[in-house]
C-alpha cells in the first residue's frame, strides 16, 4: 500500500487551521501544559536544602510525572475530539467523499495532533530545566539533571502522545457522544503512565537500557495501534449512522457520482 504524502499533509493543514478556529482545543492546548509547567515548579521550589534524599527522589518523581501528563491528556482531549468532533459539526463527510484513504486520513488526524503536542511538551519540559537551573537547590538540581531523567522524558513524550492519540482517535470513531469521547479518551491515556511513574518514584531504576526497551515496547504498539484503528475504522457507518455492511469499507472514501445518487432517491 503506497500513502500519498500530498493528501496526508492537506489532511495535516485542516487540521491546524481548525484547531485556532476551535476555543476548547487551543484552550486545552495552552491552559493544561501551563497548569502541568506551574505545579511540579512550585514543588522543587519548596524542597528545602536539608532534605532527605528520599524526600527529594518522590518529590522529583511527582514532578517528573506531571512533566508526562501534557503528552499523555493534550492529544487524548484533541484527538477524542477528531472524528465524532467533525461528525457533529457536519464537516467529516465532505472530507470522506474525497479520494483520500483512511490510513491517510487517520495519519494526517495523528500528525496533527503529534506534531503539536511534542512543541508544547518540549518547550514546557526547557522551561521546566531553565527554571530548575536557575532557582532549585543545588543538589535538587542536581539529581533533576542526571541523564536517564532527562532521556526518559525525551524519549517517552512523543512515545506517550502517540498511544493517546490513537486510543483516543478509535474511541472517538466509535462514540456518538463528545463529551464521552473526551472523557474516555483521557481515562484510555493513563495506563503507559504506570510504569514511566515507577521509574519517576525510584522504584524502577531508570537505566538506558530499560528505557530504550520500553520505548521499543511502546514504538511498537502505536504502530500495531494505526494499523489496528484502520481496520477498524468505517466511513460509511460515520456517515449514515448504520452498522458495517459486508462491502469494501473504503468506498466512503471514494468521491461519489451525485446525479447518479440523486437519480436513485
Amino acid at each position: 500500500m503506497t500513502l500519498s504524502r500530498t493528501r496526508i499533509r492537506a489532511i495535516v493543514r485542516k487540521e491546524l487551521r481548525d484547531y485556532r478556529r476551535n476555543r476548547f482545543i487551543a484552550g486545552t492546548m495552552t491552559i493544561m501544559p501551563v497548569l502541568f509547567l506551574v505545579l511540579p515548579i512550585t514543588d522543587i521550589f519548596t524542597i528545602s536544602a536539608d532534605a532527605s534524599a528520599d524526600k527529594i527522589d518522590r518529590l522529583i518523581g511527582i514532578t517528573v510525572l506531571y512533566m508526562l501528563l501534557i503528552p499523555a491528556m493534550v492529544p487524548a482531549a484533541i484527538s477524542a475530539y477528531a472524528v465524532i468532533g467533525e461528525r457533529e459539526q457536519g464537516t467529516l463527510e465532505p472530507v470522506l467523499t474525497t479520494p483520500v484513504r483512511r490510513e491517510e486520513f487517520l495519519l494526517g488526524k495523528a500528525l496533527a495532533a503529534l506534531i503539536p503536542t511534542i512543541v508544547i511538551s518540549y518547550v514546557m519540559f526547557g522551561i521546566f530545566l531553565g527554571a530548575v537551573a536557575a532557582f532549585a537547590h543545588r543538589n535538587v538540581a542536581s539529581d533533576i539533571f542526571q541523564a536517564p531523567r532527562i532521556l526518559a522524558q525525551l524519549l517517552f513524550t512523543p512515545l506517550l502522545a502517540g498511544w493517546s492519540i490513537w486510543a483516543g482517535i478509535a474511541i472517538s470513531s466509535r462514540s456518538s457522544d463528545v463529551r464521552v469521547s473526551q472523557q474516555l479518551g483521557t481515562l484510555a491515556s493513563l495506563p503507559p503512565l504506570a510504569v514511566t511513574s515507577l521509574m519517576g518514584f525510584g522504584v524502577i531504576q531508570p537505566t538506558l537500557t530499560l528505557a530504550l526497551a520500553l520505548g521499543a515496547g511502546l514504538l511498537a504498539i502505536d504502530l500495531l495501534a494505526w494499523r489496528l484503528v484502520s481496520t477498524m475504522f468505517n466511513g460509511e457507518r460515520l456517515i449514515t449512522g448504520a452498522k458495517a455492511t459486508t462491502r469494501d469499507t473504503t468506498a466512503a472514501f471514494r468521491p461519489r457520482n451525485l446525479p447518479e445518487e440523486a437519480s436513485r432517491r
